[in-house]
C-alpha cells in the first residue's frame, strides 16, 4: 500500500483522516522523497561541507541544511490547509498562502554533522492545529504542548529511506521505492518492548551528567554483576533520527540529558522540532519520554526554539530514570 492509499483508508480513532491534513502530509512526504535524492548525490553535485553560515542557534549550517529547509518550504507553502510553518533553521515562523488551520514544524535535516561521513540523517516534522484560524499568524500560535499534535513523523535517509508516522493512533512505517518515488507501507502497529538491554548516550559527556543519569548508566555498565542483573549494549550514532529509529525498530533507550557544561540550558535538543514529535511517536508505540521530572509532551513551551533534556524509549527504563530523578 502506498502512502496516499494509506491516508485515504486509515481511520485513526475510528475517524477518517481529514482531506486537508492528507494534502499537507502528502506534500511533506513528496518533498522528503526529493530530499532523499539530494542527500544520496552528496559530493557528486557539490552538496557536502559547511555553508559558512550559522543558524538561529549559532550552530554552523551545512549546505544540505539550507537546501533541505528551502525544499520543505517550497514543497508545502502552497498547501491550502496550511496556516504557517516554523523551522529549526529560522528565527521566526513563516506565513504561507494557505487559509487552513494546520501548523507545520520541522527539523529539515537532523544529524547534519554526520552528512560528510555518510551516516544516516533525517527530517523530523510535527503538525499542530491553530487555535484561532481567523487571527493573523503569531509565534504564540505554535507554543502548544506536544499533546496538541495531530500528526508527527520522521524520514531517515540511510541504506533505505524510511518514514515513521503517527496520526495519534499507533505508529506505521513506510520505505521509499526509489524507482517510483512512492513510500510503501512496510510495518503496521509498531511497538516498543517495555524492557530492553540496549541504551544510547554520548559517554564522552559522562563527567558532566547529573547524578540520576550517571547512576542509571553505571548500573547498566555493571551488567550481570550489578543491581540490574543483566548485560547492556551501548549504541550512539549522534543523529537523533537514526537513534530513535533504532529504538522504534528493536527497542532500547535514547538519552540526551542535561549536563553541567551549560547549566542554564535545560538540554540540547529542541522541544518543538525534535523532542515533541519523537515523543509522540514513542508514546504511540507503547514507550515513554521524559526530561527527568516531566513527560516531554506535557511541557508547556515558552519559546519557539526552547531546548529540553530528552530520555525516551522502553517504558520500564524510562520509569526507572524518572524514579531516580525524583
Amino acid at each position: 500500500m502506498h502512502f496516499k492509499q494509506y491516508l485515504e483508508t486509515a481511520k485513526p480513532k475510528g475517524a477518517s483522516v481529514p482531506a486537508d491534513l492528507q494534502d499537507l502530509l502528502i506534500a511533506v512526504v513528496n518533498t522528503c522523497s526529493s530530499l532523499s535524492h539530494e542527500v544520496a548525490q552528496g559530493a557528486l553535485i557539490g552538496l557536502l561541507g559547511s555553508a559558512g553560515t550559522d543558524n538561529v542557534q549559532g550552530e554552523v549550517q551545512q549546505k544540505l541544511d539550507i537546501i533541505a529547509n528551502d525544499l520543505l518550504i517550497d514543497g508545502v507553502q502552497t498547501c491550502k490547509s496550511l496556516a504557517g510553518l516554523a523551522s529549526e533553521e529560522m528565527e521566526l515562523p513563516l506565513s504561507v498562502q494557505g487559509t487552513g488551520d494546520y501548523l507545520l514544524l520541522f527539523d529539515p535535516l537532523d544529524g547534519s554533522s554526520n552528512i560528510d561521513v555518510n551516516v544516516s540523517i533525517g527530517t523530523i516534522f510535527s503538525v499542530l492545529q491553530k487555535q484561532d484560524p481567523t487571527a493573523p499568524l503569531q509565534t504564540s500560535d505554535f507554543l502548544l504542548s506536544g499533546r496538541h499534535q495531530v500528526s508527527a513523523g520522521y524520514v531517515v535517509y540511510g541504506p533505505q529511506t524510511t518514514m515513521a508516522l503517527t496520526l495519534g493512533d499507533g505508529v506505521v512505517m513506510f520505505t521509499l521505492n526509489k524507482v517510483t518515488g512512492e513510500f510503501l507501507l512496510i510495518k503496521d502497529a509498531v511497538t516498543i518492548a517495555h524492557s530492553t538491554k540496549e541504551f544510547s548516550i554520548n559517554m564522552s559527556n559522562m563527567r558532566h551528567w547529573a547524578d540520576p543519569v550517571r547512576r542509571y548508566v553505571d548500573e547498566c555498565l555493571a551488567g550481570t554483576s550489578g543491581v540490574r542483573g543483566k548485560d547492556f549494549n551501548m549504541r550512539w550514532i549522534a543523529s537523533m533520527v537514526a537513534d530513535v529509529h533504532r529504538v522504534l525498530s528493536r527497542g532500547g533507550v535514547f538519552m540526551y540529558p542535561w549536563d553541567q557544561r551549560e547549566p542554564h540550558k535545560p538540554g540540547k535538543l529542541r522541544l518543538m522540532y525534535e523532542a515533541n514529535p519523537m515523543s509522540f511517536l514513542v508514546e504511540q508505540a507503547g514507550g515513554a519520554s521524559t526530561n527527568g521530572t516531566e513527560l516531554i509532551m506535557d511541557i508547556q513551551p515558552t519559546d519557539l526554539h526552547e531546548r529540553v533534556s530528552v530520555m525516551l524509549g522502553s517504558k520500564e527504563e524510562i520509569d526507572r530514570l524518572q524514579h531516580y530523578h525524583s
